[in-house]
């Protein structure tokens, strides 16, 4: 019995190490400041904060990967939710959505914070500065019922 939990961990340490070989692509695609969200709404300074806090990592293209994104599978969890974040919402495009589609986007983003959706849990779990406080929540929905009501 022995043996054959001897073999099975080796076995399992060598898939381990095969699956190092498969890393994920980390290149973010070009930041063009004329489609940022910034180029087409004010965003102050406390908002920008909490963004980049807990939002920028999978909503633009300016990612920042983790030592664990070179740890597979993490790394393609990681990507999956990055992919997934940047098809959802990507703020280094929004000024490419046409104005019904920017406005349902914030509208969308003060939902998530609010039921707790977004930040992830995956994600705060190691990124706990990303947590949002009942402050931080109310401040990111204030500003997006005041970018929604100005367009």
């Amino acid at each position: 019995m022995k043996r054959i939990l001897k073999y099975l961990a080796l076995g399992f340490a060598a898939i381990f190490l095969v699956l190092q070989v498969f890393q994920i692509d980390k290149t973010n695609a070009a930041v063009n400041s004329n489609e940022t969200i910034e180029a087409v709404m004010n965003v102050p300074p406390d908002v920008k904060i909490i963004l980049g806090k807990a939002c920028n990592d999978c909503h633009t293209n300016s990612t920042i990967y983790p030592w664990y994104s070179y740890i597979q599978p993490n790394g393609w969890f990681l990507k999956s939710h990055i992919d997934d974040g940047r098809r959802h919402l990507n703020f280094s495009v929004f000024a490419t959505y046409d104005a019904n589609k920017r406005a349902k986007k914030l509208e969308e983003i003060c939902e998530e914070v609010t039921e707790n959706k977004m930040p992830l849990p995956s994600y705060t779990w190691i990124h706990r500065d990303a947590i949002l406080t009942e402050t931080e929540k109310k401040a990111l929905c204030d500003w997006t019922v005041a970018a929604v009501a100005e367009r």
